[in-house]
């Protein structure tokens, strides 16, 4: 048999079918038991994004919904914008209390990642979230969540976070671009454990690197702030980039429901700081609640007693308002 000749034009119009294209973001599978209350999906990446580590997330489902679709809380970790991790909660809280307290009242959970702000400036850690949000929209059904009743929670940092993703769904220039499209980011209930609402309004922390020395330090380039505000947007003491990455910035009547919780000692984050995002969400109408723990540092240290409880009044605040 004599082989074809074929022209090169004849090879380019015979050319192969391109391979399917790479995924932004990674399908549902199956989750696995973890306790009578949790099944668990880990490791989901919800982002995928050329240069950057893939964003994951975890997802809690509750054993016992009922037979229908459950709300769903999006967790956002603290750690000053700089550390943290989805899994990992503050020490002060029993692991897995907030993922598990949530299963047992029968809403469903999903602890993300976003980047940090030395991998990437604001408002790059609101896109990432904001995508969590659309990608548990984008597989509602398969993982049984409603994609109507969504709520955030977050402490520390992740309650600065949660405070914007409840008060940003309307702009549409901070969605970003990354994993699910065409899906709103928007939540319906938001608990602030002891974020910072206006970055412009934070005292400088001059002893911080008494908390934060050696190993932790080695990849700071030189010369970057290690205050979390002006780290967080790029190296800058802006005051304009400082609050346009505030929640302070962001409200308006059209707010969803806030709780806030703070401890009234807290040396990190004053009080004043959810003070002042109350006081705000109040004067615009919307409704919010301020819960002040006596003796309550950062992460409620040296109110350890307290915790448990503060979880459950949390949680409960998510069944009133998602359920």
């Amino acid at each position: 048999m004599t082989p074809e000749t074929v022209t090169a034009e004849e090879a380019t119009t015979r050319r192969m079918p391109a391979p399917p294209p790479f995924p932004a973001f990674q399908t549902p599978g199956t989750p696995e038991e973890v306790s009578g209350h949790s099944l668990v999906h880990r490791e989901l990446n919800y982002a995928i994004a050329v240069g950057f580590r893939r964003l994951s997330m975890d997802i809690w489902l509750p054993r016992n919904t009922g037979g229908g679709p459950v709300p769903v809380v999006v967790w956002i970790h603290g750690g000053a914008f700089q550390l943290g991790d989805r899994r990992e909660l503050p020490p002060t809280y029993e692991p897995d209390s907030v993922f598990r307290l949530l299963n047992e009242a029968g809403i469903a959970c999903a602890t993300v990642d976003y980047r940090h702000a030395l991998e990437a400036p604001f408002p790059a850690q609101l896109h990432d979230i904001k995508a969590a949000v659309r990608y548990l929209r984008h597989h509602a059904d398969v993982l049984g969540i409603d994609p109507g009743r969504i709520g955030a929670w977050g402490e520390s940092a992740g309650g600065h976070l949660a405070a914007l993703l409840g008060l940003t769904d309307n702009r549409a220039d901070l969605e970003g671009g990354l994993g699910v499209q065409g899906k709103p980011s928007s939540v319906g209930a938001v608990v602030d454990f002891y974020g910072v609402s206006s970055l412009t309004h934070m005292p400088r922390l001059e002893d911080i690197g008494d908390f934060m020395t050696g190993p932790l330090l080695a990849a700071v380039p030189e010369g970057v702030s290690l205050e979390p505000g002006p780290m967080l947007v790029g190296n800058s003491h802006d005051p304009a980039l400082l609050d346009a990455a505030s929640p302070l910035a962001y409200v308006t009547p059209d707010a969803p429901p806030f709780l806030l919780i703070h401890g009234d000692s807290d040396g990190l984050v004053p009080l004043s700081q959810s003070e002042l995002l109350a006081d705000a969400l109040a004067q615009a109408g919307a409704r919010q609640e301020l819960i002040t723990v006596e003796g309550g540092d950062h992460a409620f240290f040296f109110a350890e007693d307290k915790v448990g409880g503060l979880l459950e009044t949390a949680v409960s605040f998510f069944t009133k308002e998602l359920t």
